[in-house]
């Protein structure tokens, strides 16, 4: 197979700049052999010749990076908790301890502190998680974690 001498005129495979594809372009200029300038066929912008990339370079894997190892085993991903039920877990390891002689009696006027007891009319017995100004609070209750108005420390 003998390969032919390229001239102006030609067609040849090269990157095209505006198509960003590898199309068949007309050769237009050339310098001791070398083509140097082609035309698109496609959509006749006239640029730079490049070459399309050799089957070597388009399969080439990418190294990992040193700062970013790459792991070879797949983890599962953990699933997430459901909340209600996170809640609950807290509450029933919470509740034991509780000496609900010590239970201040909810107003929304008074004032509170984090980890104190609280008697609420309507929710029973809670724990007060956060306090958060200017006058909100968390409180978890037997039925999950309430947002109560409060006063802030």
């Amino acid at each position: 197979m003998t390969t032919r001498i390229l001239s102006a005129g030609d067609i040849i495979e090269s990157r095209c700049t505006k198509c960003r594809k590898v199309l068949n372009h007309r050769i237009v200029a050339m310098v001791e052999g070398k083509v140097v300038r082609v035309e698109c066929n496609t959509c006749n912008g006239v640029h730079n010749y490049y070459p399309p990339p050799s089957a070597k370079e388009a399969k080439a894997p990418k190294k990992a990076t040193a700062s970013k190892p790459r792991s070879t085993t797949a983890v599962p991903r953990a699933s997430r908790r459901d909340p209600v039920e996170v809640e609950r877990e807290e509450w029933a390891s919470l509740s034991p301890t509780f000496d609900l002689g010590k239970a201040l009696p909810y107003d929304m006027n008074s004032r509170f502190m984090t980890k104190r007891l609280i008697d609420h009319p309507v929710f029973g017995i809670g724990v007060v998680k956060t306090v958060t100004v200017p006058n909100k609070m968390q409180v978890l209750f037997k039925d999950g974690i309430k947002l109560l108005r409060c006063q802030y420390m």
